[in-house]
């Protein structure tokens, strides 16, 4: 196999997110969500891809996710709906029904929970197995983006605002914080020992954070800046859109608007590599479950419309991970 490729019959916009299957023995399965309204799985387990199913959309698609079991998936976007698709047989179900766009998607596996995130500032959580029971939870601000790890939900929104809930007992956030960014975040990762989360923004930095509300432990939370150019006395700043972390190592990449991505050994607090540049601003990274494939989405900026995007070309490359690749030196 090739050190990287191109997985051939790619979506035709920007892709929305990227998720490989959930189980290892599928952790070769590939979801893709796309601004063209489609939802793609891929077998990445050869060179070029191999496109399994394609499903259409009514509206463009702006996040999805794995069930427990990795035979279904969910998907969310402009049209407010959130539908569940039996990959198997492409029987699509409607869940529940936002009033503006479902931004983002988390899945609670030992509850069968489907978390929505929507720019009509609620947080919905439907049972997947009986959809009549879902609860609304209204938010401060429009929600961007969202993570989950064990318990605990983490809500990415609008002024910097970032809420912390135990799935467990939503009434009332587990915490409320303020991101340690300045400007508008864009993505949120939760660590895999699930210690805490990191979060990107559109000003070029990234913020590493914990849960732990001790003095001890937040001394160690902090705030780096990482894509950006210098040329001479101009710096140019590039939003990060995409964070991943690896499974077996803690360490995580980066991807953003300068079509580059970036592997971070944040305890150590440094740059561990860089891989060279990539045909287009950086939308989605993911890394599988067993720590041997990364999938980036490159293409288009969501800022300036499908029109402005029709010479920037969209892609999703695998780079398979060689033992060690990934891992931190220090």
């Amino acid at each position: 196999m090739s050190f990287q490729y191109q997985l051939d019959n790619g979506p035709q916009d920007i892709v929305s997110a990227l998720h490989f299957n959930p189980t290892n023995e599928n952790s070769n399965l590939l979801l893709a969500s796309s601004w063209d309204s489609t939802l793609n799985l891929y077998d990445t387990s050869v060179e070029g891809g191999r496109l399994l199913t394609r499903v259409d959309g009514v509206a463009p698609l702006l996040d999805c996710c794995w069930d427990r079991s990795g035979r279904s998936a969910f998907i969310g976007g402009l049209e407010n709906k959130v539908r569940q698709i039996d990959l198997e047989t492409g029987n699509c179900t409607i869940l529940t029904e936002h009033v503006q766009a479902v931004k983002s998607l988390a899945y609670h596996k030992p509850s069968g929970l489907i978390a929505s995130g929507s720019w009509d500032r609620t947080v919905q959580l439907t049972d997947t197995r009986d959809k009549r029971k879902f609860r609304v939870f209204q938010q401060p601000h429009k929600v961007f983006t969202m993570d989950m790890t064990e318990n605990l939900l983490v809500v990415g929104m609008a002024s910097r605002s970032i809420y912390v809930y135990d799935i467990r007992n939503m009434a009332e956030p587990f915490q409320r914080r303020e991101s340690n960014l300045k400007h508008t975040t864009r993505v949120i990762k939760c660590i895999p020992t699930g210690e805490g989360f990191a979060s990107a923004s559109i000003e070029g930095r990234i913020a590493v954070d914990f849960f732990d509300p001790s003095a001890q432990v937040q001394a160690r939370k902090y705030a780096f800046k990482c894509h950006r150019d210098n040329q001479g006395d101009v710096d140019t700043v590039y939003p990060v859109n995409a964070l991943a972390f690896h499974p077996l190592y803690g360490t995580f990449a980066s991807g953003g608007n300068d079509s580059l991505v970036c592997f971070w050994d944040y305890k150590a607090r440094k740059r561990m590599r860089q891989y060279p540049r990539y045909q287009g601003p950086i939308q989605c990274l993911e890394i599988d479950s067993k720590g041997t494939s990364l999938a980036i989405a490159y293409g288009g900026e969501t800022e300036v419309g499908y029109n402005e995007n029709t010479s920037t070309p969209n892609g999703i490359i695998i780079r398979p991970l060689v033992p060690g690749e990934g891992k931190s030196k220090s």
